[in-house]
């Protein structure tokens, strides 16, 4: 199942839930304040307090830790380009042969890992690619090793060229592990456990009304289930609504530059 249908579903049905556990809840607080006017209150205040304060921890909580993560991996996208472009300028230092080497595998790596984003969605795909990219660091970095002490490089080769690839590796490691980052799956599970129960406590306190204030009810449910679905969304930027792909245009630019 495509991922922005199954996260549509879920905060669809989280907001559904909601809606039905506030009815149930009214229900309850009603047959509770019927049967007894006086003391159906008495005392309840401090634990509806408590939960909602922490469903209000939890999901701004998960929401900034979703919206920094994003963040991450925006950055790193910038990152990545300014390290593979420092490294392709800096080939200049090494003799004419050994350049033109390394700038067609440079143009040759840059392609694999456009390629590997562009096909993030077929996860063997995008491991068959990034599995090519790493094979070819290692090309890369042996031929840059030798070329930058062989006759015809600039003495200062090894100092300008070594640590610029380093870097550029290294960065490739970190998006890789940083797309991997999220919070354990019970966070999500406690945040949808603990949004039906205050829609629960919600609607006990609606009891003592006569009617239902659909107003409330509707934009209660919609603006949890809602900002829930925010901080999925935000989580897997490669896969729903809220996406970093219009970053990668950076990618595409810099490698029409590389002619």
């Amino acid at each position: 199942m495509r991922f922005e249908l199954l996260t549509s579903l879920s905060a669809a049905a989280l907001f559904v839930g909601m809606l039905l556990l506030v009815e149930l809840g009214r229900q309850i607080g009603a047959r509770r304040i019927a049967a007894d006017p006086e003391g159906a209150r008495a005392g309840v205040g401090p634990f509806e307090g408590a939960l909602f304060a922490l469903l209000g921890l939890l999901l701004a909580f998960t929401f900034y830790g979703a919206s920094a993560r994003f963040d991450t991996r925006r950055q790193l996208i910038v990152d990545e380009t300014n390290a593979i472009s420092a490294a392709y300028l800096r080939l200049d230092v090494l003799a004419a042969e050994d350049a033109a080497w390394l700038r067609d595998a440079l143009r040759r790596y840059l392609d694999e890992r456009i390629n590997m984003y562009r096909r993030f969605r077929d996860a063997d795909a995008a491991r068959r690619m990034l599995g090519a990219a790493n094979a070819m660091q290692g090309e890369i970095w042996r031929r840059a090793l030798t070329a930058s002490r062989a006759p015809g490089a600039l003495p200062a080769a090894p100092a300008l060229l070594l640590p610029a690839l380093n870097v550029m590796f290294g960065v490739t490691t970190t998006r890789s592990l940083a797309t991997e980052m999220h919070p354990p799956r019970t966070i999500y599970v406690m945040l949808f456990g603990i949004a039906l129960a205050s829609a629960m406590l919600a609607g006990f306190n609606m009891g003592a009304a006569r009617s239902r204030s659909w107003l409330h009810m509707v934009l209660f449910a919609a603006a949890v289930s809602t900002a829930i679905y925010v901080i999925v969304d935000m989580e897997y930027p490669r896969f729903g609504l809220i996406r970093v792909d219009a970053l990668d245009q950076a990618l595409v630019d810099l490698r029409q530059s590389m002619k």
